[in-house]
């Protein structure tokens, strides 16, 4: 609570009032130096590094790292402000960061699911990558869904195909079932094979930007609820308030979830329990998690609201061809344990130390 009596804190908090109610926010939107190198639907390909930072990265041989989304997510997760910017502290280790942004999600993408990104959109990402850095391997990094997808791409390769060096994931459920409220939708979909959910879906055309956006506040509800008195009590606290708005102005630009691809996760994810068990069909694919064979380092969160701690420890069961599977527990939300104070004290330090140890072990095989 800030003192009336302070005449800059006043000051501060009329100001902030002003920017948070009449005004364009406290801090205007945030976005790290990059250069675009590809536009298109769902497609889209930055990198977070000038020449200089990929000559020298390159000369230090690291390979580029790609950053995947998650689906109804979007890519700004790993460039959320200068405070807590994955793209910047990657490329501050000397690494050469980029990102695919799959974009905004409608109805008129009913059709997509998961084969359009495991074996076409991300692929194409690694090999746009590759082709601009000048290398021959790729380090994958996904945020919670955006993991799955980076783990259930690179099972997709033939076994001769070795774009992919690593694979980190973040807060990434790996099985629905120690989710919570999953296993109750399976048994009460039973009666109807489980076909419930998916006529739902499909009339819908998939999940509504709005709904997701509503779903993953809905996940932090006391925040929202507390959120009026926040504000009133931290009014003169500048720094604190912008924090706030960045992820506020996240929650907003959530996107939806395809048609296809949605169905695809509630028969194989949820209500078969495919995942989980590390061998999932999707459409006229056959994926099994045990075709990985690279260094994988996994994170979870006794207090993620999203993905519990054991959904992300799963992998550690599953990835059975992986030379090497790490797990790492920093207690944090969802996001934080991407983004936040813990990520920046914790999770950032142990995927770098990580990636070294990746480094020096090709170094080794050399």
């Amino acid at each position: 609570m800030f003192d009336f009596l302070d005449l800059d804190a006043g000051r501060r908090s009329v100001r902030n009032l002003w920017s948070l109610t009449l005004g364009d926010g406290i801090a205007p939107p945030h976005s790290t130096e990059h250069v675009t190198l590809v536009e298109g639907d769902h497609r889209t390909l930055r990198r977070y590094a000038d020449d200089e930072q990929v000559r020298a990265a390159r000369a230090a041989g690291r390979p580029p790292v790609l950053l995947v989304p998650p689906i109804a997510a979007p890519a700004s997760c790993y460039d959320l402000s200068p405070e807590h910017s994955v793209v910047a502290h990657l490329r501050g280790t000397g690494r050469a960061p980029y990102v695919v942004d799959f974009g905004e999600v409608t109805r008129a993408d009913r059709d997509m699911d998961f084969g359009d990104f495991i074996t076409d959109i991300i692929p194409e990402a690694i090999d746009r990558v590759l082709a601009d850095y000048g290398g021959e391997q790729v380090d994958l990094f996904g945020w919670s869904l955006g993991g799955t997808l980076s783990l259930l791409t690179t099972a997709a390769l033939p076994a001769d195909d070795h774009r992919v060096r690593s694979i980190v994931t973040i807060a990434t459920p790996l099985d629905y079932d120690k989710l919570p409220g999953y296993p109750l939708a399976r048994t009460l979909t039973k009666p109807t094979g489980g076909k419930a959910p998916t006529v739902a879906l499909r009339l819908l055309g998939g999940i509504p930007a709005p709904v997701v956006q509503v779903a993953y506040r809905a996940t932090s509800w006391d925040r929202e609820i507390k959120k009026p008195w926040f504000v009133a009590t931290h009014l003169a606290e500048t720094e604190t308030l912008k924090r706030m708005e960045v992820i506020d102005r996240f929650q907003r630009d959530f996107p939806g979830y395809p048609g296809k691809l949605t169905e695809q996760m509630w028969e194989s994810f949820i209500y078969r329990g495919e995942l989980g068990a590390g061998r999932l069909t999707l459409g006229d694919l056959d994926v099994d998690l045990g075709n990985i064979d690279v260094p994988v380092q996994l994170f979870g969160s006794h207090r993620d609201a999203l993905c519990t701690w054991d959904a992300a420890r799963r992998g550690i069961d599953t990835l059975t061809g992986a030379p090497v599977v790490e797990f790492n527990t920093v207690e944090s939300s969802h996001l934080g344990l991407l983004a936040g104070p813990e990520a920046e004290t914790q999770t950032w330090p142990a995927i770098d130390y990580f990636l070294r140890g990746v480094d020096q072990g090709t170094a080794d095989r050399g």
